[in-house]
């Protein structure tokens, strides 16, 4: 998919990763970008940076509820007709482990990875009457290797992969793509105090992040992956999983102060 005329929506648009994709997909040419968030300063902040470029369309949505994810894809329905690529991208971290309290693992639970299910079953039916569609689902590097320091953050970004490979699988033959955005470590609010053992091959900008997407999304490839390094871990990790969990031990052992509080 080429973004130039197309009609996309980002959630987690008011910062971070999501503010470099809405901006970078009004550059691309799209159609009409609509920027949702919890954050109703930052989604008017990023509407008014891309106004020149694009129709823009702001809708505060707290993705962790289904009814307003549900009505962020009512009104861009009918604001432009339909959509043609929706990125579910809003998620939280949270550290600890299996002491973390339940209503917090079911925060980050309904955040990471229902936000995503609620956002399929809002899209889908309007991009399978009309025999094409994409969806763009934020996961992490994380959900396809681990994350030191956040049982949570781990368990949720591997379900989020779950989901987009089932979604990929389910839909593909009936012009559905999916693609899964797994980077590292990113210069966002998220690792503003530092980057732990994600950044082990560097943090990213969220621009170098986006180009990566637009690249990937041209190439209708499932895993959009701007980190490199990770295609190589997977590898490691399928070839010897006896091995690489000795490994994960020793960044453990390295980098597991850094969550602790």
């Amino acid at each position: 998919m080429h973004i130039k005329d197309k009609v996309v929506v980002v959630t987690g648009g008011a910062s971070g990763i999501g503010r470099a994709l809405c901006e970078r997909f009004a550059a691309e040419g799209a159609s009409a970008v609509v920027v949702s968030d919890i954050n109703k300063a930052g989604v008017d902040a990023v509407c008014a940076s891309i106004a020149g470029l694009t129709r823009t369309l702001g809708i505060v949505t707290d993705v962790s509820r289904e009814e307003q994810v549900a009505d962020l894809v009512v009104q861009t329905l009918a604001a432009f007709g339909h959509i043609d690529l929706f990125c579910s991208n809003a998620g939280i971290f949270t550290p600890g482990g299996e002491e973390v309290s339940t209503d917090d693992w079911q925060r980050i639970w309904d955040i990471n990875v229902m936000a995503h299910v609620f956002a399929s079953r809002a899209v889908l039916p309007s991009m399978l009457e009309r025999g094409e569609g994409y969806l763009l689902n934020t996961a992490s590097a994380a959900g396809l290797l681990s994350q030191v320091g956040s049982a949570p953050y781990a368990v949720t970004k591997h379900a989020a992969v779950g989901f987009a490979e089932w979604l990929s699988i389910t839909y593909g033959n009936r012009g559905i793509k999916v693609s899964v955005l797994c980077p590292q470590a990113v210069r966002t609010q998220m690792t503003s105090g530092g980057a732990g053992v994600a950044g082990v091959d560097g943090m990213l900008e969220p621009e170098q992040l986006a180009q990566t997407v637009v690249e990937t999304l041209a190439e209708e490839r499932f895993l959009v992956l701007p980190h490199p390094e990770v295609l190589t871990y997977m590898q490691r990790k399928a070839a010897d999983y006896d091995r690489w969990l000795s490994g994960m031990r020793r960044l453990q052992e390295k980098f597991g102060d850094r969550w602790k509080t």
